[in-house]
């Protein structure tokens, strides 16, 4: 019953529900940061990746969570419009619940509102600095906007935590993030 009433209070009015405060993932995350440092392939670390969105995408309760999936299905159907409103309700009703933030920035990057994406990317990272995939969202953001030494350091940021991401090309000899003059 109390779920229904927190579903009710999400849909109707998500100012009178309070969403509670996202649990702590940091220790299990530090240890897929080191997994994914020492795996020894692309395979292997993409899906230590994988293990990651696992967690990123665990919302605080379970109409939070509701909404999170309405979102990821309204995108994955380029139903970009309906996503931004279940994420826009999302940071509403959690606004300490960094995913709510990243996935509201993939769609504005998606829609490619690069302002709009680097003001929630920031919310997210203010949220959960080591976030993997809002630190490398916010390098392509940065490079989409021209600003690519900022894009450059945010990628490092990123990598730093997940050598096997697969923005990592961009920052290969000739790609454009790469140092000039060296490969990585």
């Amino acid at each position: 019953m109390k779920q229904f009433i927190a579903a009710a209070l999400l849909f109707s009015a998500p100012a009178l529900a309070e969403c509670p405060a996202p649990q702590d993932y940091t220790a299990e995350l530090e240890a897929l940061f080191e997994k994914a440092r020492a795996a020894p392939n692309d395979m292997a670390g993409r899906e230590v990746s994988g293990q990651m969105w696992q967690i990123w995408l665990r919302a605080p309760d379970e109409a939070a969570q509701e909404v999170l999936d309405r979102g990821l299905r309204r995108r994955d159907s380029y139903d970009f419009a309906g996503a931004l409103e279940e994420f826009d309700r999302l940071a509403e009703y959690c606004p300490l619940y960094a995913e709510g933030f990243n996935q509201r920035a993939y769609i504005h990057f998606l829609r490619e509102d690069y302002e709009k994406a680097l003001v929630d990317l920031d919310k997210a990272l203010a949220l959960s600095p080591d976030h993997v995939a809002a630190r490398s969202g916010r390098a392509l953001t940065l490079m989409n906007l021209g600003r690519t030494e900022e894009a450059r350091v945010s990628l490092l940021q990123a990598l730093e935590n997940n050598p096997w991401l697969s923005e990592r090309f961009l920052m290969a000899r000739g790609g454009p993030l790469a140092v000039p003059g060296k490969d990585i």
